[in-house]
């Protein structure tokens, strides 16, 4: 039983580490709390039932296009309303009421088009699970583990490895200076909302291959990356893995214990937790100096 309830805790664990991966990118390129986020993950799921169910087209294919069309969908948020007022210098409680109401905008946008009703992305007949140590896992959940792992992989070699990667550490770390030495600072801002976006609408289509959807999933989805991302250390791609595990296990061992209706007190009493007893996180990356 505490083997399943493990298992568990490891596929929800590795969902909020994904979007919480995102979530940190952005975060510490632009230094705000990007709400807008969630609401990218509920649109991942929704561009892929339009794709996959729809109008019928490849899953693979629908994956990979839901995730461009909420990569460019982040960019377009960006672009339209945090670009005018990075320019004009606005204060953070500014960008955090604007992405607010990007979140309510797209949210009611997708209730108007799809309705309130629930929705799914899976088809025929639930496959029996694979029996693995007392525990039952599912090729659906085998999948999500490995795509979110694979996924991790890939940010962190990009994030590391690359130019652009380079760049948007540089920019994380030191705006001014890297607009000094040439790089184009809006240009890194635009890569890792893209990067950021198409992270968080991969987590949607993933976790959409389980469960239903409907419109107001994103909510509760951002808060779970936002938790998993302090508790593991903002700005650590290492932490965000480990913190979306560890907050997955928590609530699983505490929903075994009391109701599952007490789910989301766990996870934000997890996060109180952490703050109290260690403020810099799993990973030790300290609120003030986060490094990616």
């Amino acid at each position: 039983m505490l083997f399943q309830i493990v298992v568990n805790g490891l596929i929800s664990g590795v969902l909020y580490a994904l979007i919480a991966l995102g979530f940190t990118i952005i975060y510490r390129t632009v230094k705000f709390f990007h709400f807008a986020h969630g609401v990218i993950y509920a649109a991942g799921a929704y561009f892929a039932y339009v794709l996959f169910i729809q109008f019928d087209l490849n899953p693979v294919l629908s994956f990979f296009a839901s995730v461009v069309v909420t990569a460019f969908l982040g960019v377009t948020i960006d672009r339209l309303v945090y670009s005018p007022l990075r320019r004009q210098n606005a204060p953070n409680l500014v960008y955090l009421i604007a992405s607010f109401g990007v979140f309510i905008f797209i949210q009611n946008l997708i209730q108007l088009i799809f309705g309130a009703q629930n929705l799914s992305l899976r088809t025929g007949q639930v496959a029996e699970g694979h029996q693995f140590y007392g525990a039952v896992i599912t090729d659906i959940q085998i999948l999500i583990i490995l795509a979110c792992l694979l996924l991790f992989v890939a940010s962190w070699l990009f994030i590391r490895l690359t130019k652009f990667g380079k760049a948007i550490r540089a920019v994380s770390d030191d705006p001014i200076g890297a607009r000094v030495v040439g790089i184009n600072s809006e240009r890194i801002i635009m890569i890792t909302f893209a990067i950021g976006s198409a992270l968080a609408g991969a987590a949607g289509i993933l976790v959409s291959l389980e469960t239903n959807i409907d419109p107001a999933m994103g909510m509760n989805a951002v808060l779970k990356g936002i938790v998993a991302s302090i508790v593991g250390g903002i700005g650590s791609i290492p932490g965000a893995l480990l913190g979306g595990i560890f907050l997955g296990i928590a609530e699983n061992i505490g929903i075994w214990q009391i109701d599952s209706n007490w789910k989301d007190t766990i996870a934000f009493g997890v996060l109180i937790v952490f703050l109290l007893l260690r403020p810099s996180g799993i990973m030790g990356v300290k609120t003030d100096k986060e490094e990616i």
